[in-house]
């Protein structure tokens, strides 16, 4: 259950995805109402899999932004650019297309969270980076 306490100090909303989880999170008002204080506020805001379109699009935060999501429903992105990208950055919005781009998606929040460098040396480290690369 989503608590509804004060988070306008997070760093990051994430959201996961999946269906009927996705459509769950989006029928909750609180969480609503949260990711759209911490969007409005240009803290980070992350989504994967079908929670970009069906959280994020929906809220209307993706309009004119560039963003990937599960294919099949790029067209509930709301005015959003689909990249079809493994990961997408656009300003404070992270989008991940599904299951397989958990690692690329988690690295890049990373990134955004502590740097670059770390990010990297823990992608090489877990035996990651190297994937990638190919």
């Amino acid at each position: 259950q989503f608590d509804q306490s004060d988070y306008t100090d997070a760093d990051l909303l994430m959201l996961p995805g999946g269906m009927p989880g996705a459509s769950n999170l989006y029928a909750h008002e609180g969480l609503r109402q949260a990711v759209l204080a911490q969007n409005k506020a240009g803290r980070l805001v992350a989504a994967i899999c079908a929670a970009p379109a069906v959280v994020l699009g929906q809220l209307g935060i993706l309009r004119g932004k560039r963003a990937t999501c599960y294919p099949g429903f790029e067209g509930q992105l709301d005015g959003a650019e689909y990249t079809g990208e493994l990961c997408t950055v656009d300003g404070n919005i992270i989008t991940g297309e599904g299951p397989a781009a958990a690692f690329p998606f988690a690295y890049q929040l990373l990134s955004m969270l502590v740097d670059e460098q770390t990010s990297r040396q823990i992608a090489v480290g877990m035996r990651f980076a190297h994937l990638m690369e190919k």
